[in-house]
């Protein structure tokens, strides 16, 4: 098993947090993972991508130059990163964010209104939680449950915290599952 992605975003979307719990998980659940982090010296507000690769063997290195999979939170992510998406990868969009459709036809597209299904559970900040959950909806690279206890301990402090985003995660999973029908 081996599985990439680049994610992609304005810093303050909670980007990196989205690579990190895939890392996490893959390390939970025995595998070999890389996360690297990349944002300029603005950081919230500015853009900020992560790379991260799961794999059941070694990593022979951290350079992804045509990801099999793309997380995208925002337009100028969609612009910069959409034309590097191997053929059949698959493209995930937060479509609040993005004004113009991705155009590729050779890629399977994921469209998940994230920002407004985070207003819908009562807290912005959530849409890349929602996010991951529609991603691994469609491409269940580490399992739901090792993402639910990963959400518990990040947020261990504050019970609320944590039921929002389990909310969120499972919100996003059903979001990604419909998607996924939608676009099949």
């Amino acid at each position: 098993m081996y599985d990439d992605m680049i994610i992609s975003g304005f810093g303050g979307q909670g980007i990196m947090l989205m690579g990190q719990m895939l890392a996490y998980a893959g390390l939970e659940e025995g595998l070999n993972v890389l996360w690297i982090p990349s944002y300029g010296p603005e950081m919230r507000g500015g853009s900020a991508n992560c790379t991260v690769i799961i794999s059941d063997d070694e990593i022979g290195s951290p350079v992804i130059s045509h990801p099999r999979n793309l997380i995208l939170m925002n337009q100028p992510s969609v612009d910069r990163f959409e034309k590097t998406l191997m053929p059949g990868g698959l493209l995930l969009y937060n479509s609040s964010m993005v004004n113009r459709k991705p155009e590729r036809t050779d890629v399977k597209l994921l469209e998940v209104d994230a920002t407004n299904a985070a207003h819908e559970i009562g807290n912005r900040r959530v849409a890349n939680i929602i996010v991951l959950g529609a991603f691994l909806a469609a491409n269940p690279v580490v399992g739901e449950d090792t993402i639910k206890k990963l959400i518990e301990y990040q947020f261990k402090k504050k019970e609320e915290l944590i039921r929002i985003n389990v909310q969120a995660f499972e919100k996003g999973y059903e979001l990604g599952k419909e998607g996924l029908k939608i676009n099949t």
